[in-house]
């Protein structure tokens, strides 16, 4: 009898060792569906009315808090979906759709908690750019999760979730034809390194982006390029004043056709119109050579721009000009260029001139210059919308990339 028992042990034992191996095979086995995963890229392979969906063989922990998703190709829709699931989510289901589970999607900038009606979180995200997702590990706390989500290395928000990261996974979800992504699953994140975020994005000068891509420094236009209301417009989230006067960019590929234009606007400016066509604004048009300022038309100017070529602009403040932005510069004798610029300011306003003029602008009027490969091209005397000119450029054709330096005098 004790043989027998014996025999039965061994047996149960044998079995629940199998059981131990088949939970632990299945629990560190990836899971997709309508995807096809080669090396580290994921593509969808459905008929855009399905999801598809990938769930990582392992979840978070202390030692690998967070991944990455670089969007490759965002299909038709970009509807591509970056978070944190359950172990067995059903896969059919974008991230964050269903209980238990947070996901950032690219195609609306929602946030998705358990739920298929989204909150406005972030930007929208398109090819090239990087999304992240991790867990604040020293904010666990009464069975709660940090989650933290990025952009291009940049912290975007976070949510607070219920459970432990030992039951949140890494998913990526899909849902258009075309759509393929690289997946880091032990990427890092400088969290607690200062500087470290501003190394490859300078997205916190812009105020405003619309159709126009920021990586760095560079800027590349991500609109459809087909008619005149398909401007792309960035505008500098400060106005130029008494210390910050002067902006360059340098066209590094001219696209298309070049629509490039540089310039100044006044704040909330139409985002469908190049600076220099509306009102408020003033601009140097690179296709044309031509100066637009507050209409359709305009006035010949300068020489055409081309790749390569360097484009800036400026404002030459009087002395006593008073901003009425709520700057609080009073540095009333700063001079307005510094000695060591390096635009050769041929049209640079002498002392007598600032004297005579200081009276008739009345702080209202200034004189806006623009230059080319480092030298001025002309200048114009325009009245400063309130709250300030703001440095604003606009592009209207595919392929348009350009590199921004909106303090070159600094330093």
């Amino acid at each position: 009898m004790d043989d027998i028992n014996l025999h039965y042990r061994f047996l149960n034992w044998r079995r629940r060792i199998r059981e131990i191996r088949e939970v632990g095979a299945v629990r560190y086995r990836e899971r997709f569906k309508r995807m096809l995963r080669d090396g580290d890229v994921l593509s969808y392979q459905g008929n855009s009315d399905e999801v598809g969906c990938y769930v990582a063989p392992r979840p978070l922990s202390k030692g690998n808090c967070y991944f990455e998703v670089t969007i490759v190709d965002t299909g038709v829709r970009g509807m591509i979906a970056v978070g944190l699931v359950p172990q067995y989510y059903k896969l059919d289901h974008q991230p964050g759709w269903l209980p238990h589970s947070v996901a950032y999607h690219a195609d609306d900038g929602k946030l998705y908690n358990g739920n298929t009606v989204g909150q406005q979180f972030g930007p929208k995200c398109n090819r090239g750019d990087r999304i992240g997702c991790g867990i604040y590990l020293e904010s666990l706390e009464d069975g709660r999760t940090t989650v933290l989500f990025t952009k291009n290395g940049k912290e975007v928000g976070t949510v607070v979730v219920p459970g432990s990261p030992e039951a949140l996974y890494p998913a990526v979800g899909m849902h258009s034809l075309g759509e393929e992504v690289q997946l880091d699953l032990q990427a890092e994140w400088g969290m607690e390194e200062d500087g470290l975020m501003m190394v490859d994005s300078h997205e916190d000068e812009w105020g405003r982006l619309h159709d126009v891509r920021v990586t760095g420094t560079l800027l590349e236009y991500v609109g459809k390029g087909k008619s005149i209301v398909d401007v792309g417009l960035a505008q500098s989230r400060l106005p130029l004043n008494t210390r910050c006067h002067y902006y360059e960019l340098e066209i590094t590929d001219a696209g298309e056709k070049c629509y490039i234009a540089l310039g100044l606007a006044r704040r909330n400016y139409p985002k469908n119109r190049h600076p220099g066509w509306s009102r408020g604004s003033i601009a140097y048009h690179a296709d044309d050579g031509k100066l637009f300022q507050g209409s359709g038309v305009g006035d010949a100017f300068g020489p055409r721009c081309f790749e390569g070529d360097v484009m800036g602009c400026g404002i030459m403040f009087p002395r006593d000009y008073i901003l009425d932005s709520g700057d609080d510069s009073d540095d009333g004798d700063l001079e307005v260029w510094p000695k060591q610029r390096r635009v050769q300011n041929e049209l640079y306003m002498n002392d007598e001139d600032e004297e005579e003029d200081g009276e008739e602008q009345e702080g209202s009027k200034v004189m806006v210059f623009f230059t080319r490969n480092g030298k001025v091209v002309g200048r114009r005397e325009v009245a400063v919308p309130a709250g300030g000119f703001y440095p604003t450029i606009g592009m209207m054709s595919t392929g348009e990339k350009i590199r921004v330096d909106l303090h070159p005098l600094s330093g």
